[in-house]
């Protein structure tokens, strides 16, 4: 049973990825090396952060290094928020009389003047903050709280937070939310990877607070989901693809779960609405696809995939919620050309040859 939490800050209680990033461009162009778009620097930055400055700035000594990053990141870090589902886990630990611990490699300054904006002090038993290399701390904080190993979860989205983790003996969970890819965490093995702290919080309430359900049969505890998802027109005739952290940060198409006694017309635009803010119209049924275990997607999952397409409704104002990082409107054939999912793929082939039969 999980009765101890320590978190990671940085992309896993707050987004500060945009203003380090800002920041760490800042130092590249000091130090006279090209900036980094962001999918770039998702792939290439590492903790412990010296590991990063090694090879990208080898000849710049790192308090000039440090002080060309802080002075930037004071200019920028008014962006840095908390993130969704954060405060709701917290008060879920709170409620749960779980103690909560953060172990972080934010500098204490930084930390200060973002902890009185968010508040997230309040929830934490005790921070350990400008920590470089985490794996030389958690043993410390075990024996400090006497925290069993065994009733303990480290939580981060990093692989170094996964590392900490195993080099302390306690249990790991990678969330989607922060600087490492899908691809990266994998790499880490960590217990568990979940989308962000909700769906953490959701598995613990349903394992009776374990990080894992009793040993059963997977395909007992997983049974198959129903979902819609749209390949939305424009008036122009391009259609819109999103890209989200959960299907390995891969481009797509929006769409969702099936509520119970909801018809997959009524889902697909509720669906639509909450991920995009476009109403929709014109909607086409085009095929079924079976979804099982998509090494795409974070998690095993047997999806049943009802695609469709449609035509956005009035003004194509885009607004995307937590699930998607960034959306654009592409013409069909230039949706094949970028890196989109399988069923995408698939739902796209149909629709370009016309395999499919119009109402």
């Amino acid at each position: 049973m999980i009765r101890n939490i320590i978190f990671d800050w940085s992309g896993t209680l707050v987004d500060d990825l945009p203003a380090v990033w800002q920041a760490t461009n800042y130092v590249l162009a000091q130090a006279q090396r090209e900036e980094m778009t962001l999918e770039q620097f998702r792939a290439e930055f590492c903790l412990p952060f010296t590991t990063f400055y090694d090879k990208h700035t080898p000849h710049v000594p790192l308090p000039q290094l440090e002080t060309w990053f802080h002075s930037h990141f004071r200019q920028v870090q008014h962006s840095v928020c908390e993130l969704p589902h954060a405060r709701e886990f917290l008060e879920f630990c709170r409620a749960r009389k779980v103690r909560t611990f953060l172990l972080s490699t934010i500098h204490t300054d930084h930390f200060t003047a973002q902890e009185a904006v968010i508040g997230f002090g309040k929830y934490l038993e005790t921070a350990y903050v400008n920590v470089w290399d985490k794996r030389q701390k958690i043993h410390a904080i075990l024996e400090e709280h006497r925290l069993k190993p065994d009733e303990t979860l480290f939580v981060g989205d990093m692989q170094h937070d996964i590392e900490t983790a195993k080099h302390g003996g306690v249990h790991s969970c990678g969330v989607l939310t922060g600087y490492n890819t899908l691809q990266q965490l994998r790499s880490a093995e960590p217990d568990v990877i979940v989308e962000h702290l909700g769906e953490l919080r959701d598995l613990l309430e349903e394992n009776n607070m374990n990080l894992k359900p009793p040993a059963k049969k997977f395909e007992d505890s997983h049974p198959p989901i129903a979902t819609v998802g749209a390949l939305i027109f424009d008036n122009a005739g391009k259609v819109l693809m999103i890209r989200t952290h959960k299907w390995s940060d891969l481009w797509g198409i929006p769409g969702g779960k099936i509520r119970w006694g909801e018809t997959s017309v009524d889902a697909l635009r509720r669906e639509i609405k909450e991920e995009t803010n476009l109403d929709i119209e014109d909607i086409e049924f085009v095929l079924v696809q079976d979804c099982i275990r998509s090494k795409e997607f974070y998690r095993e999952a047997h999806f049943i995939l009802l695609n469709y397409t449609c035509r956005a409704a009035g003004a194509q104002d885009v607004k995307l919620n937590s699930e998607a990082q960034e959306f654009r409107w592409v013409t069909p054939e230039e949706a094949l050309a970028i890196p989109i999912n399988q069923p995408t793929h698939r739902l796209l082939s149909a629709v370009m040859k016309g395999e499919f039969r119009r109402t």
